[in-house]
């Protein structure tokens, strides 16, 4: 019985070897030589993984920008979070010169307050956008405004977003936005939009994604853009920063230059800006004419 035992041990021992000494082998001959630079790339970039470069995770961009430099240039790649300062930084390990990106902030398109946008129903499903929007479209009647249930919150890894209870729409922070881009990911209804930060963080946009008639959205939201072409008639004609298409107006944040002249003339203060607009110019008084003038007038005319 023990020699059974004892022959069992050896060749389980044996085979173990034998198994240990081939895969030695196997991973020496197979082994792939990962690149040091990763590595040090790795430690550069923030480690958030939030994915808004368009790589699985920070590890998988940092493979990326090494294969970028091996090639000659890593022109279009950017890390949000990371900003201009360490994306030079990452430039120089590599032997590129990065160009320092236009600072960026995620902004909503949406200004459907609990105010402002009609209610049609008690939502009572699972809290989530994305189940909301597919299943029943939340309990506002804008079918195409804000859900209120906060999954760009959820998703937001920088604490940059929150939301307001007594509007129902989430605020972003413009102080900790570092424009990841998953809050925009997370929008069932496309919301929010990364733009320009802007000269003196002045920006101008359009509130609301309403694309039906004006009678009709404005019975869901006394917040929307009925399509009155009002803003793009008061844009400057050498700006031309403002289209309408579908019944809702768009301000191109590249073209615009934050005048603020389309603020005053909506109808329905459907356009948002970070700054205090002008205040419209008071329309020209006619001084009425003297009877006398208007006899005069008459008289030139009989003539």
């Amino acid at each position: 019985m023990d020699g059974i035992i004892l022959y069992s041990v050896i060749s389980l021992g044996t085979v173990a070897a034998v198994s240990a000494i081939v895969l030695f082998v196997i991973a020496k001959k197979f082994k792939v030589e990962e690149d040091p630079r990763i590595d040090v790339i790795a430690e550069l970039l923030p480690g958030a993984n939030c994915g808004g470069c368009g790589y699985p995770g920070c590890r998988g961009f940092a493979e990326a920008l090494v294969k970028g430099a091996d090639s000659g240039s890593i022109a279009g790649m950017n890390c949000a979070p990371a900003g201009s300062e360490q994306m030079a930084k990452i430039g120089k390990a590599l032997g590129l010169e990065v160009t320092a990106s236009e600072p960026t902030v995620a902004v909503l398109l949406c200004g459907g307050t609990n105010e402002k946008a009609s209610k049609k129903s008690d939502y009572d499903g699972p809290s989530k956008c994305s189940i909301a929007h597919t299943v029943s479209c939340g309990d506002k009647g804008c079918p195409h405004g804000c859900l209120g249930l906060g999954d760009c919150v959820t998703v937001c890894a920088f604490g940059a977003m929150y939301m307001d209870k007594k509007t129902g729409l989430p605020v972003i922070i413009e102080e900790k936005c570092v424009s990841c881009g998953a809050c925009v990911k997370a929008c069932p209804r496309k919301l929010i939009e990364i733009r320009p930060v802007g000269r003196k963080s002045r920006r101008v946009w359009v509130n609301c994604r309403n694309t039906e008639k004006g009678a009709t959205a404005m019975k869901v939201c006394k917040a929307a853009c009925i399509g009155c072409g009002k803003c793009v008639k008061e844009c400057p004609e050498k700006v031309a920063a403002i289209t309408l298409d579908n019944f809702l107006a768009y301000i191109d944040p590249k073209k615009c230059i934050a005048c603020g002249k389309c603020i005053s003339v909506c109808p329905t203060h459907a356009i948002s800006a970070t700054f205090e607009p002008p205040a419209p110019k008071p329309k020209p008084v006619e001084e009425p004419v003297k009877s006398e003038k208007k006899e005069e007038v008459k008289e030139q005319q009989q003539i």
